[in-house]
């Protein structure tokens, strides 16, 4: 199903157009920021059914906002995507550990981001604000 708002929280130019282009062609809404405390924000706000979370960003790290989100109840039930550039072996563990609901390595890929976001937001309705 398309036409659900993604936030997309990732502070490289490129990075973020590239996800915008494919996310719109598929008919999702999108909101971007360049830090997590932005994302924070515009998440208890905004509600969207989907989060791509860069894990290297500027001031707070991705990991930290993506545990602030899951102990915010206003936020908690949102699902995140890890997006990271890093080749460490041990982060991928790192990151699932924490709970993501996917993970995204960069040099990004079309068809894999593409699919990926449709598969979550399929596995997760997005739920009213009614609580």
């Amino acid at each position: 199903m398309a036409g659900e708002l993604i936030l997309v929280v990732e502070d490289n130019d490129k990075n973020r157009k590239l996800v915008r282009d494919i996310l719109e062609f598929k008919g999702y809404r999108i909101i971007e920021v360049t830090t997590a405390e932005e994302g924070l924000e515009i998440a208890c706000v905004q509600h969207p059914a989907l989060i791509l979370m860069d894990i290297h960003l500027p001031g707070m790290d991705g990991i930290t906002a993506f545990k602030h989100l899951k102990a915010d109840p206003r936020t908690s039930k949102i699902p995140v995507i890890a997006v990271t550039a890093s080749a460490m072996p041990n982060e991928r563990e790192v990151i699932e550990a924490a709970g993501f609901e996917g993970y995204q390595s960069k040099p990004i890929s079309v068809k894999k981001l593409a699919a990926e976001v449709s598969r979550i937001i399929d596995a997760h309705p997005t739920p009213h604000m009614t609580d």
